[in-house]
């Protein structure tokens, strides 16, 4: 089982559908979204941290659509109070 450490030191099992949810929400469609999931959970090793698994999400989607990437920030700064 590959786990992810969070921001806080905490550590989760790591989920593909939380990549799936959060690449839709910024606009990828489900297709491209279950595909980034999948190349991410395939490449990921344990331990991965919540940081390292946003920068390879973000570059895909940018390399997809820039826009979605954009999105994805937006969300993070306004919504989740992130600016990283």
């Amino acid at each position: 089982m590959i786990t992810v450490t969070k921001r806080d030191g905490r550590k989760e099992p790591f989920i593909a559908e939380k990549i799936v949810v959060s690449a839709v929400k910024s606009g990828a469609t489900p297709e491209v979204a279950r595909m980034i999931a999948h190349v991410i959970e395939k490449n990921a090793t344990d331990g991965v941290t919540t940081r390292e698994l946003k920068g390879k999400v973000l570059s895909m989607l940018n390399g997809k659509n820039p826009e979605w990437e954009r999105n994805w920030k937006v969300f993070d700064t306004a919504v989740k109070k992130r600016s990283e």
